[in-house]
């Protein structure tokens, strides 16, 4: 059994591989639900769904985002009624005394549903309907999340880290945003000086997530501090992560980040923008993949590849280096569900594991 945390589309690449790495039944994958919003009266899990949609085969890969071929009647509909009605555009936050009333789950992130700020596709939106609607009956999240990867006939283990509120708000000297204002309508432009996970130090892992911890863990080259921060900032997911070898691909080559406000983000609260920074950050890493040409070092083992997923062929490469690199950091490979029988058939020309003791290097 392996353990992915996914949050943003770095850890969602690296699962949609066409030749599977890991058995599809022997992968959980905990999502971060700190970019959850609640927008028209639904709750919009973006991270959770991005897992949910690719391994469901409908994720639009151009976009990473929602249901591949969708139509948007809905809200072009909504655009077209606010703009008669002379109604502003959104983000339109609802008033502070409901940000807490209501729904528990969605408490701190509230928004009206006119003129979304938000895309939200027609097939999509039914996601959010039927989620909305179990919780409303009375279900968990996770319970709810559960019930979403029976309809698309998922292989993994999907979780929502939490069945509690947890907010990303974002600090700026514009106020304080929820992190898809910063990101979806403001595209990431006003300076970050503090990142808050309103409601962690209230809310739980469930139990399922602290079961899943108890695995070897992959962190994909998602954000460490929006994607990742979040699950971390949960009571007692870093002590988990310290009793377990875990394995994070940097977002970085060196200084250079491969996507999104990571960067902006990673500086605005005090930490290096690089594959150092990210280091750091993760203590509790045993071991890296770093790209072929990030030449950083660490004093933990380094799998090196060309981390770069543009298809399905990248993200079985970076995979394979996942697996290579949690051997190094002491998991069984008879534990990880690997779909070959040696890890060093998981070697070749395109990993570079010659600094590992034990695989490519001295021992």
């Amino acid at each position: 059994m392996v353990t992915f945390l996914a949050g943003g589309t770095g850890t969602p690449k690296l699962l949609s591989g066409d030749e599977p790495v890991f058995a599809r039944d022997a992968v959980t994958v905990v999502g971060n639900t700190g970019d959850d919003v609640e927008l028209g009266g639904l709750l919009v899990s973006p991270d959770v769904d991005t897992v949910l949609f690719d391994g469901g085969g409908v994720l639009d890969r151009e976009t990473w985002w929602g249901i591949d071929g969708d139509t948007h009647e809905t809200n072009d509909e909504l655009f077209r009624i606010a703009d008669a009605a002379g109604l502003e555009t959104g983000p339109r936050y609802l008033p502070g005394d409901a940000q807490t009333a209501g729904r528990e789950i969605a408490r701190w992130r509230r928004f009206s549903g006119i003129a979304e700020f938000m895309t939200i596709g027609d097939r999509d939106r039914a996601v959010h309907v039927t989620r909305t609607s179990l919780l409303d009956e009375g279900h968990t999240l996770t319970e709810a999340t559960r019930t979403l990867a029976d309809a698309f006939d998922l292989e993994i283990d999907l979780l929502p880290m939490s069945d509690d509120p947890v907010a990303t708000i974002v600090h700026t000297p514009d106020g304080e945003m929820h992190f898809q204002e910063y990101w979806v309508a403001n595209r990431a432009d006003p300076p970050v000086e503090e990142v808050e996970f309103r409601g962690a130090d209230r809310a739980e892992p469930t139990p399922a997530v602290e079961s899943a911890l108890e695995a070897p863990v992959i962190v994909g080259p998602s954000n460490p501090v929006t994607s990742v921060g979040p699950i971390r900032a949960l009571p007692g997911v870093d002590r988990a992560l310290d009793r377990t070898p875990v394995v994070a691909v940097s977002p970085f080559c060196e200084d250079e980040a491969f996507s999104g406000p990571v960067a902006d983000l990673m500086a605005g609260t005090g930490r290096e923008p690089s594959t150092a920074g990210v280091a750091e950050s993760y203590d509790f890493a045993d071991a890296f993949v770093l790209d072929a040409a990030d030449g950083t070092e660490l004093d933990r083992p380094v799998v090196r590849t060309d981390t770069e997923i543009d298809g399905p062929a990248d993200a079985e490469r970076v995979a394979r280096a996942c697996a290579l690199a949690l051997v190094a950091a002491g998991a069984s490979p008879v534990d990880l569900g690997l779909a070959v029988d040696d890890p060093a058939e998981l070697d070749g020309d395109d990993i570079d594991t010659g600094d590992v003791p034990g695989l490519g290097g001295e021992q």
